[in-house]
């Protein structure tokens, strides 16, 4: 198990974005997209620097980074700081009246990090009605222009 990428950190940074959007709800898919935003935000102009390296993954990191969602609000749902409800959309994530007094007890640099950006992504993209779907498009293709032609051994300014 590794205790920085797993599904207890995904919770924790899901519970620091639901927090962020209160009393807005999210789902699956909404989260995953602004969980992978807040870790890679200097991908984005304007935005703060990245809290982790990025690495040539794609969209696979997208695909495991939905089960540890989701794994994560499971354990959060439990705890009492994230609840579900359905409209005719889908199921939607909300945090708690608790969730902000949890959060304001965890002091880790991290955190603090965490919620400054998930406060930059609750301005720009919850407020702004930013299509999350279509920015998650946006970063597979990117990956595919950038990650396909190496793996077939077409590099950029290569014939």
């Amino acid at each position: 198990m590794n205790p920085l990428n797993g599904h207890f950190e995904a919770g924790i940074r899901s519970l620091v974005v639901l927090t962020a959007a209160f009393p807005v709800r999210l789902d699956v898919a909404q989260l995953v997209y602004l969980d992978h935003v807040m870790l890679h935000s200097g991908d984005l102009d304007g935005a703060p620097p990245s809290l982790q390296p990025d690495l040539p993954v794609g969209p696979g990191e997208l695909g495991l980074r939905r089960t540890l969602v989701e794994q994560g609000l499971v354990i959060l749902m439990r705890a009492g700081l994230v609840d579900l409800t359905t409209d005719a959309s889908g199921f939607l994530y909300g945090a708690t009246e608790e969730a902000a007094s949890f959060l304001g007890a965890l002091q880790a640099h991290y955190v603090v990090e965490l919620r400054a950006r998930a406060d930059w992504l609750a301005d720009y993209y919850l407020r702004d009605s930013t299509n999350v779907r279509e920015d998650m498009k946006q970063i597979t293709r990117r990956w595919a222009t950038q990650v396909l032609p190496e793996a077939s051994g077409n590099r950029e300014g290569q014939g």
